[in-house]
């Protein structure tokens, strides 16, 4: 049984596979509430798959400095790597 990290997390389960997974505390966070609320968003498979524009918006909502002047593969491996 998964252990109750209290209101802020909402599917205490997937927050801890993923901690174990080694996504940091944040990113599990966010994942985890996202999949609870029903709002986790599988644009594509791959994120090679995913247009340039969308892999952009996704590097802004996580925080990946310099995407502006990113490639499409460089923006897969930012994403990718992002801890």
């Amino acid at each position: 049984m998964a252990k109750d990290h209290g209101p802020q997390i909402k599917d205490d389960k997937l927050y801890e596979d993923l901690r174990r997974q080694g996504e940091s505390k944040e990113k599990a966070a966010r994942i985890a509430n996202a999949k609870a609320a029903g709002t986790l968003d599988h644009r594509g498979e791959r994120l090679e798959d995913r247009t340039k524009d969308d892999l952009y918006e996704e590097a802004q909502e996580i925080g990946i400095a310099g995407r502006s002047r990113m490639s499409k593969a460089e923006l897969v491996d930012a994403i990718r790597n992002h801890k």
